[in-house]
């Protein structure tokens, strides 16, 4: 199987797996206990933190163990909310995963304000429109590093100084789940007061992910229990799953410049080979401002859920946008708020390569595609 479906989730580090087997086997304690185990455990959590945050530019109290990216998403947007009676309203992008949409619409039924705010034809939220609709109300401002269907990167410190200019007291919240593998990620430099990371994205766990919580950010946690997380998400921790994460982040840090030149080269020799056997082929990833690893291709006539099974028979596994929809009959909000038609998004399948792609597979992913596509039409 050829696998270019990295943006929903990548193959695990073997370094990664390495370093977390102690903690699923012998040192299992619970973090919260006090006995001999329990203290190694606690210990191996909180060096996860202090390296997480390293990595980050931020301080260990600042981040927030969570589940992966959409618990991170939900509690970045509902946390400020539901701690503040005064400042009711959030703002965010069309284009964000599910996660932030739908935490939006969840406060939206509860009441509260929230706007949506649209994109240019590359998928960048309007600055304009973001400086007119931040208001007193405001709680939260939530646009995404770089978009996990399309590869579009936003100017996340651009919208901070614009949420900045505005209003001081507005909090900004930057989605970096498909950043992070290509993009240095400080939250200093993106001047973020909240932000979101999961393993899975760059080599690390499933179920292992990150808020990162400017300090004096109030949050209302969405888990109640036993105060955990300084009292911002209750539950048992996942030692192993911090740990994965820890050293998930270090090792593609270390990995970025490989990825960027090395992945970067194979996404632009696969896109030359589709283009090339299918001229008529529409690139919906932006010419500029990309992630090196997303191919987002519209064939027109073609069918994206007749392409993808049949590339699945052929041994070449892609998808036709974010994951979180696998399965469902939905047309891409992202596609469609970049200004496709319905039809159009249906005609739109995603490649995403990663750390484990070959030239090899790029080469023979090409021809796959570039076959299927003429026996479809």
């Amino acid at each position: 199987m050829i696998y270019l479906d990295h943006a929903a989730t990548t193959p695990m580090r073997p370094e990664v797996w390495e370093a977390m087997e102690p903690y699923a086997i012998d040192a299992f304690g619970n973090s919260s206990g006090v006995h001999g185990v329990s203290r190694r455990a606690k210990n191996a959590l909180e060096e996860s933190r202090e390296r997480i945050a390293a990595v980050l530019g931020a301080e260990p109290k600042e981040i927030v163990f969570t589940s992966g990216g959409t618990e991170s998403d939900n509690l970045a947007l509902k946390g400020p909310v539901l701690s503040d009676t005064a400042k009711t309203g959030v703002l965010v992008g069309a284009t964000e995963h599910e996660a932030v949409l739908e935490a939006a619409d969840f406060l939206r039924r509860c009441g509260r304000d929230a706007g949506v705010l649209g994109v240019d034809s590359d998928g960048r939220v309007s600055q304009d429109e973001l400086a007119a609709a931040v208001d007193t109300h405001t709680a939260v401002v939530s646009v995404m590093l770089a978009n996990n269907e399309t590869g579009s990167v936003g100017d996340v410190a651009a919208i901070a100084s614009i949420v900045r200019e505005a209003s001081t007291d507005v909090l900004v919240h930057t989605d970096a789940v498909q950043a992070f593998g290509f993009m240095k990620v400080d939250v200093g430099a993106l001047d973020v007061d909240l932000l979101s990371l999961t393993g899975h994205k760059f080599g690390g766990p499933k179920g292992a992910g990150l808020l990162f919580v400017r300090q004096g950010t109030l949050l209302e946690p969405l888990l109640h229990g036993g105060g955990q997380e300084l009292g911002r998400r209750s539950g048992t921790h996942d030692v192993a799953g911090a740990v994965g994460l820890a050293t998930a982040m270090e090792l593609a840090s270390s990995d970025r410049d490989r990825f960027v030149s090395e992945i970067g080269r194979l996404r632009d020799r696969l896109e030359a080979k589709v283009l090339a056997g299918v001229p008529d082929a529409v690139v919906n990833t932006p010419e500029t401002g990309r992630s090196p690893h997303h191919l987002n291709v519209r064939f027109p006539e073609v069918r994206n859920e007749t392409l993808l099974l049949r590339l699945d028979r052929a041994g070449v596994a892609a998808s036709a946008g974010s994951a979180c929809q696998s399965g469902a009959a939905t047309v891409s909000h992202v596609l469609e708020a970049m200004g496709l038609t319905a039809d159009e998004a249906r005609e739109s399948v995603r490649f995403s390569l990663g750390w484990t792609t070959t030239s090899e597979d790029v080469e023979v992913a090409g021809d796959v595609i570039v076959e299927l596509v003429g026996e479809l039409r």
